[in-house]
């Protein structure tokens, strides 16, 4: 049974890791379209820009199940 502490920790574990996500995606792929567009080249580190915050969401949604489903 997840008491309501639980519940709220896990909340706060996907808020805080969209909100951390949403603005590392804010100012990563502005700057990876950027890059892309003087040298195309540059596509695999630009698409790795894109990737890697979005992997902080996934940090916190595997959190919050760890909380609910462990704790």
């Amino acid at each position: 049974m997840v008491t309501e502490i639980g519940l709220i920790a896990a909340s706060i574990a996907v808020s805080g890791c969209g909100i951390a996500a949403g603005y590392a995606e804010a100012h990563a792929i502005p700057a990876a379209i950027g890059a892309m567009a003087e040298k195309e080249n540059f596509f695999g580190k630009g698409l790795l820009m894109c990737v890697v915050p979005e992997s902080i969401a996934i940090f916190g949604l595997v959190t919050s199940l760890i909380i609910i489903f462990v704790v």
